[in-house]
């Protein structure tokens, strides 16, 4: 049991690294939530402080998932009843509940969708790599990065559903119903890019923030 509480603190600590924070005060000198769409996330980075910075924050985000699931997973690995699998999912949880809510910066962080990619990448490689396609044409058609992101969100579950009662791939439930609360959380998270996607005022990729 300890080494599951271990694993839970460390990755949610871990998700609590405000890369994108800690980046644009080195680069601007300025608090990134205080600019633009006010998120802390790699699309803000982008417009507000430019793409080499956002580049980077986007990578580092990303290894926080990857590295939660990957490594302090091996915590526990040989110490409890609980599978692979499961602690891989507890890992995942911890690290974007962790970026969303960062406890070194005021619990106001993220949408969760860098670290989220992290962590499916180490669980669901394959279909993680067909909705990055579809993410990347989607921005691509329509220039609006919070579209591309809950459609391939939307994807990786029903892909995911195809699978287990389809294809009759061995897909765990718990995995399911993790993906299952995860596009409804970074749902509930884009509601206000929702709301102006809907009005037709989301701003698009590419555009600049003011500073």
């Amino acid at each position: 049991m300890s080494s599951i509480v271990a694993i839970i603190i460390l990755s949610y600590l871990l998700g609590s690294c405000p890369f994108s924070i800690i980046i644009s005060k080195i680069w601007k000198g300025i608090d990134i939530r205080d600019y633009g769409s006010r998120n802390a996330g790699f699309t803000n980075v982008y417009r507000v402080v430019g793409p080499l910075p956002a580049v980077i924050v986007l990578v580092m985000d990303i290894a926080k998932g990857m590295t939660a699931v990957l490594l302090i997973t091996q915590i526990a690995l040989n110490s409890v009843s609980l599978s692979l699998i499961d602690l891989k999912l507890i890992a995942g949880v911890s690290v974007i509940l962790g970026h969303v809510f960062p406890l070194f910066a005021g619990f106001k962080g993220g949408k969760g969708i860098a670290a989220g990619l992290g962590v499916l990448l180490s669980i669901i490689p394959l279909e993680v790599g067909l909705a990055l396609i579809i993410f990347v044409l989607i921005v691509a058609i329509t220039r609006y990065v919070s579209l591309g992101s809950l459609s391939a969100t939307v994807f990786i579950f029903l892909a995911l559903i195809f699978e287990r009662y389809y294809l009759e791939y061995q897909v765990p439930t718990r995995l399911i119903l993790m993906i299952f609360f995860l596009t409804a959380f970074i749902f509930f998270n884009h509601r206000s890019n929702i709301k102006r996607l809907l009005a037709g005022t989301e701003n698009k990729f590419g555009r600049k923030g003011s500073y």
